[in-house]
């Protein structure tokens, strides 16, 4: 995902307190030599998004000193233990020889040490679980990049915020409810969305050691649109989150939720280990509850937070994120071999 540091906004931007009609640019930045070892792609340049006063651009700078503290107390994260699990981890993946990997780079190394705090052989099983998920639903990852999804974004039902949360993490919003038009896009560009979002969350450092959180906007969720969900989708998506996403999920806070919304979660229910069941956490309209959570600060008014920042549309992020396409083909590049149609 993208962040980047905000300025005063200008009060002609806004109107009734919510901030309308920021204009937004397009630029592209050079690539700096330390940037270009975190990507597999050969990009040389990287979109940087204007909008009004604020400025959106790939995080993919060095860890802040206090992140790395975050790092160092929860992931066991030290220049010494990173550079032996580092090493111990390559000798393990040049054992499997199956598995078509970027094995000399570092970096890419580390994307998945961090979420398994530095144990090499844990970390081996994570890769083998990520590209195994990969292989099991080609369907799903042929080709998959920004541009050949464009609906997905254009419907506007995803967004991350601009920011991080008060803990660094950061924040992806689906709203399953009244903006979703079953008609128009389905379950599957949804999860092809978040899938998207969370492999441009995986390049930067910050959010591999800080995590992120997803909120669930069901409100106006109905009773036709929770026909959409079934039990194979909703295996799959606790499959992805719980054993094949190189990418610490903190928590899953479900809100405006209406009473029909039982039924969906049903579905997910049995798929669910303590671990991940333990981190969804539901609110229903109660903004004292997900404060407890998430800092007012860092939430949007619709979630009764006091953030002052714009929100970032859907085809907002698939202008920026088509850019990225080159680094999206690269990761695809790269898993098991597929199986051979006969």
């Amino acid at each position: 995902m993208f962040g980047g540091g905000s300025k005063k906004t200008n009060s002609s931007t806004k109107k009734n307190g919510k901030i309308k009609n920021v204009p937004i640019v397009i630029k592209m930045q050079p690539v700096t030599e330390s940037l270009k070892a975190t990507m597999l792609s050969d990009m040389t340049e990287m979109p940087t998004v204007e909008l009004g006063n604020y400025t959106l651009q790939i995080e993919l700078d060095e860890l802040k000193p206090e992140v790395k503290e975050i790092a160092r107390k929860e992931l066991r994260e030290t220049p010494d233990v990173a550079r032996e699990a580092v090493k111990e981890l390559r000798e393990l993946l040049k054992e499997e020889t199956d598995l078509n990997i970027p094995l000399e780079n570092d970096l890419w190394l580390t994307r998945f040490l961090r979420p398994t705090k530095f144990y090499p052989e844990s970390a081996r099983d994570l890769i083998k679980r990520y590209y195994a998920f990969k292989k099991k639903h080609n369907n799903m990852y042929e080709n998959l990049s920004p541009s050949s999804e464009r609906n997905i974004f254009q419907q506007n039902i995803l967004t991350v915020q601009p920011n991080r949360d008060q803990f660094g993490r950061r924040i992806l919003i689906i709203e399953l409810g009244k903006k979703w038009k079953t008609d128009k896009v389905s379950l599957d560009e949804v999860f092809k969305g978040c899938v998207l979002f969370l492999e441009a969350a995986m390049l930067e450092p910050e959010t591999q050691v800080c995590g992120a959180v997803v909120i669930f906007d069901m409100d106006g969720l109905s009773l036709g649109q929770t026909t959409k969900f079934t039990p194979s989708f909703a295996g799959r998506i606790v499959d992805w989150l719980q054993d094949s996403v190189p990418l610490r999920i903190k928590n899953i806070h479900i809100v405006n939720q209406p009473y029909i919304f039982k039924m969906v979660f049903a579905l997910f229910k049995p798929f669910l280990r303590e671990k991940l069941r333990n981190r969804i956490i539901f609110h229903g309209t109660d903004r004292k509850s997900l404060h407890q959570h998430m800092d007012p600060a860092c939430l949007p008014e619709c979630y009764g937070g006091t953030l002052d920042l714009p929100r970032i549309e859907g085809p907002q992020w698939l202008e920026l994120l088509e850019k990225c396409d080159p680094e999206f083909k690269a990761i695809n590049s790269y898993g098991y071999p597929k199986k051979v149609s006969k």
